[in-house]
């Protein structure tokens, strides 16, 4: 008798174990593609649309048309525009002396200055121009000081209600999103370096100019962009600082849609400021790639 060999084979694989192996991915990656579509896409996509609404009822650019055609849209974005950028440039100089003497200036108290620096990063930004107010309003405390000082009934102060005190306002409560970055680009800079050019006799200047500064461009970058796209958007100063001539583009977006229930108008204008936003958030991308990109090619 012979005994035939045969070679045992596997057993086939289930033919749904492919497909099901595919579609688990995709399973959990809806969950939070769907989220995004509800909570960013949507609110964009809904305010585009109702911006297209005529008076008559119908869609078309007829709304568009009128209210970019209106001198106080124009003004008003050239003030948000104009506001932004200055209280930007006074946060990135604010912010990049007190990093440097936080970092490097040891100083009594300094723990204290950080520790005051975290914490207004956690306040409400109108909490801030109250606090402006009590101190330099009109009947503040600074103008009720000099008012002892001087004998004078005229309030020596009253720039809060110009864009000015909004400048002052928003230098104050964003400074501290400048310094954060910059502290901790500063904390992984090595010390070898500071030592090492201090002791080729370079000045403490020149160490900052040329050593410490290049390590903190992409920081500084960071810190700039991200000030200077929330001052593009705050709402909260410019409503309680009172200035009845300072029209942003979010107040007069808050005027059209709340105030004059204009929604298709409204929309208009939040489409504009929607698009700034995301054409500054598209330049911080492309700058901060590059500065990378620099850095590590040197």
């Amino acid at each position: 008798m012979t005994a035939v060999l045969e070679t045992p084979t596997a057993p086939a694989a289930p033919e749904s174990a492919g497909p099901r192996r595919s579609l688990r991915p995709i399973l959990w990656t809806l969950p939070p593609v769907l989220v995004v579509l509800f909570i960013a896409v949507y609110p964009i996509v809904r305010v585009l649309w109702e911006s297209t609404t005529t008076k008559g009822g119908g869609r078309g650019t007829g709304t568009w048309t009128s209210v970019l055609a209106e001198q106080s849209v124009r003004n008003a974005l050239w003030r948000t525009v104009t506001i932004a950028v200055s209280s930007t440039i006074g946060c990135l100089l604010l912010g990049t002396f007190l990093a440097i003497v936080l970092a490097f200036i040891p100083f009594p108290g300094s723990q204290l200055v950080g520790r005051l620096i975290d914490t207004v990063l956690t306040l409400p930004s109108f909490l801030v121009t109250l606090a402006f107010t009590f101190l330099y309003g009109t009947a503040g405390a600074v103008n009720a000081l000099i008012e002892k000082l001087t004998g004078s009934a005229e309030p020596a102060l009253n720039f809060l209600s110009t864009p000015w005190g909004i400048i002052f306002a928003e230098i104050t409560f964003f400074t501290p999103f400048v310094v954060r970055p910059l502290l901790a680009a500063f904390a992984q800079l090595p010390r070898e370096q500071l030592d090492v050019a201090s002791s080729l006799g370079a000045t403490p200047w020149r160490v900052l100019r040329q050593v410490v500064l290049p390590e903190a461009w992409p920081a500084l970058a960071a810190g700039g962009s991200l000030v200077l796209l929330l001052t593009l958007n705050e709402f909260g100063i410019v409503l309680f600082t009172g200035a009845k001539g300072v029209i942003t583009l979010p107040a007069l977006i808050y005027t059209r849609g709340i105030v004059t229930f204009d929604l298709p108008g409204a929309a208009v204008l939040a489409s504009v400021q929607v698009l700034l936003s995301l054409t500054l958030y598209l330049g911080y991308r492309l700058l901060f790639a590059r500065l990378t990109s620099t850095r590590q090619e040197s």
